[in-house]
């Protein structure tokens, strides 16, 4: 599953797995982001991922041409989580639009923690 984009030399297919790692990398450099966060399904506690499992932190759905990508986030204390949330949206939709292509229907943060 992903995108498709098509032109007159061909066809060109970005996968969700591309897309997730683009979202990660662009949210964890965002002011007052600790990193990304996985809940694991037999516990429901929240899990700081590494920089290599990035993209574990992120729901990329693909409606037609158009992406919703959902972040699982750990924040900063002290940091104004609407604010970073606000950051977190606009960074993640330019880089995905203007790396790919593809349109960003919805981005969702969802705040899984705050760390010291």
């Amino acid at each position: 599953m992903g995108t498709v984009s098509v032109n007159k030399f061909g066809e060109i297919r970005i996968s969700n797995d591309v897309l997730a790692t683009i979202a990660g990398l662009a949210a964890i450099g965002c002011y007052g982001i600790v990193g990304m966060a996985s809940k694991r399904a037999t516990d429901g506690l929240v899990e700081l991922l590494g920089s290599e499992n990035l993209s574990r932190g992120v729901k990329v759905t693909t409606q037609g041409n158009e992406v919703v990508i959902d972040l699982f986030i750990i924040v900063e204390y002290g940091i104004s989580i609407a604010a970073v949330a606000q950051s977190i949206i606009d960074t993640v939709k330019y880089k995905i639009e203007s790396l790919t292509g593809t349109t960003v229907k919805k981005v969702n943060v969802k705040v899984e923690g705050v760390r010291v």
